[in-house]
């Protein structure tokens, strides 16, 4: 369901919630550069499913509110737009405000994607709200890869991301030797979406499989 929440800043922004009111593990679910669509709303569903409550920020309220986009490649530009409107420290005041809307006594974690993996990062370096943090195919991440984590993270890469080079992997996990970093063989960005071209079925169960497990050993099972 649709929530609205209060940033530190005073901005007011919605947010969609599920999964149950008692759960004892609960994750910030960071959107890709596509609002909080469709996509996201079924990715927080299986987590739900999973015994997590969830909140996904609606990150682009900062700018437009309402935004809900597809795959095409008008959406592509436009998310891009956007996204180069919304100041990061805006995103991290949001992200705090989903946190602090979760079950209190939980054990809290953030997951992203896209755009959402550079800011599940920034949850790590950036924040002291979460107990683990994992990002999907976070382009932004090389940018910051020296800064101090504060808990586990877990990333997850294809090979053939045409937007994140092999290099900048190499560099992340150079920098972070602490970090679990998988690369998955010939996927591209976006491998974990259902509703891109670029899905590959098998490797968003084996990274969605390995995400639960890290949450599982990390917020508890």
């Amino acid at each position: 369901m649709w929530i609205e929440l209060t940033a530190a800043d005073g901005h007011r922004l919605a947010a969609w919630k599920d999964g149950p009111a008692d759960a004892k593990r609960a994750l910030v679910v960071v959107q890709e550069i596509f609002g909080v669509n469709g996509h996201i709303r079924n990715v927080c569903a299986r987590f739900a499913e999973q015994g997590y409550q969830v909140i996904a920020p609606a990150l682009f309220d900062r700018v437009e509110r309402g935004v809900e986009l597809g795959y095409t490649p008008p959406d592509v530009a436009r998310g891009r737009e956007l996204r180069g409107k919304v100041p990061a420290e805006g995103t991290m005041a949001d992200v705090e405000a989903a946190a602090a809307a979760l079950p209190g006594s939980a054990a809290k974690g953030i997951v992203g994607y896209c755009w959402g993996g550079t800011v599940a990062w920034w949850g790590a370096t950036q924040s002291t709200s979460f107990r683990a943090a994992s990002g999907w195919y976070g382009g932004g991440i090389v940018a910051t890869k020296d800064a101090k984590t504060n808990c586990p993270v877990q990333l997850h890469f294809g090979e053939k991301d045409a937007s994140i080079p092999l290099s900048d992997v190499d560099a992340i996990r150079t920098a972070q030797p602490g970090v679990e970093i998988y690369v998955y063989p010939g996927a591209q960005h976006g491998f974990g979406c259902d509703e891109r071209g670029s899905f590959s079925p098998p490797d968003a169960a084996l990274a969605q499989e390995r995400t639960l497990a890290f949450f599982a050993r990390h917020l508890g099972g």
